[in-house]
C-alpha cells in the first residue's frame, strides 16, 4: 500500500493553503469572465450606436448643404432678376407700360424759403392711335370720312396702311417738349 502524503510543513504548507483546489477555481472564474464579456459586448453596442448617430448626422449635414446650395442659387437668380428690373431703361419701359410719363420741370426750395424755378405739370407724349381692323362696315365708313391718321385719298387702302409710332421723348429734348400751361401753386415755407 501506499503511504499517505505527509502534510507539508513550513513555508510550503502555507503556500499550499493559499492555492485553491481545482474544483472551486472554475466556479470562481465564471462571474469574472461573464463580467468581461458583458463589458466588451456593451462597448461594441455603444460603438455601433455612436457610429449610427454620426452617420445620421452626416446624412443630415449633406442634406442641409444641398438645400443651402439650392437656396443660394435661387437667391442669386432672384437678385439677378431684381438687378435687371432696376436698371434705368427697364424702369423707364415698365413706367411707360403703366402709363407714367416723365416729370415736368421741377421747382426747388432754397433754405430761405424762396422758390427757384417754375414747376410744370408732366404731360404724356401723344400716344399712337391703334389702326382699325378692316371690316366691311369699317371700310365703307373709312372711305366716306377719313380720319386724321388715315392715308390721303388714292394713296393706299386701309388694309395696306402701315401704322406709324412716335418715338418716346427721352434725353435732353424731353425737357424742352411742350408742356401744359397749368402748374401747381408754389409751396410756401412752413408747409
Amino acid at each position: 500500500m501506499s503511504k499517505p502524503a505527509a502534510p507539508l510543513k513550513g513555508r510550503a504548507g502555507r503556500l499550499a493553503r493559499l492555492m485553491p483546489s481545482t474544483g472551486p477555481s472554475t466556479a470562481a472564474r465564471t462571474p469574472f469572465v461573464l463580467l468581461v464579456v458583458l463589458l466588451l459586448g456593451g462597448g461594441l453596442i455603444a460603438l455601433l450606436l455612436l457610429n449610427s448617430a454620426l452617420n445620421e448626422g452626416s446624412f443630415r449635414l449633406s442634406k442641409l448643404k444641398r438645400e443651402t446650395t439650392e437656396l443660394t442659387d435661387e437667391q442669386q437668380a432672384l437678385q439677378r432678376d431684381v438687378d435687371s428690373r432696376s436698371q434705368p431703361d427697364a424702369l423707364e419701359r415698365r413706367a411707360r407700360e403703366l402709363g407714367m410719363v416723365p416729370g415736368g420741370n421741377p421747382a426747388f426750395l432754397n433754405p430761405d424759403g424762396t422758390v427757384r424755378g417754375v414747376p410744370t405739370e408732366a404731360t404724356a407724349p401723344p400716344s399712337p392711335s391703334p389702326s382699325p381692323s378692316p371690316s366691311p362696315s369699317a371700310s365703307a365708313d373709312a372711305d366716306a370720312s377719313p380720319g386724321p391718321d388715315a392715308p390721303a385719298a388714292g394713296s393706299a387702302s386701309p388694309s395696306e396702311a402701315v401704322p406709324t409710332t412716335s418715338a418716346p421723348a427721352t434725353g435732353p429734348d424731353a425737357a424742352t417738349a411742350p408742356e401744359a400751361e397749368s402748374s401747381p401753386p408754389p409751396t410756401s415755407p412752413g408747409r
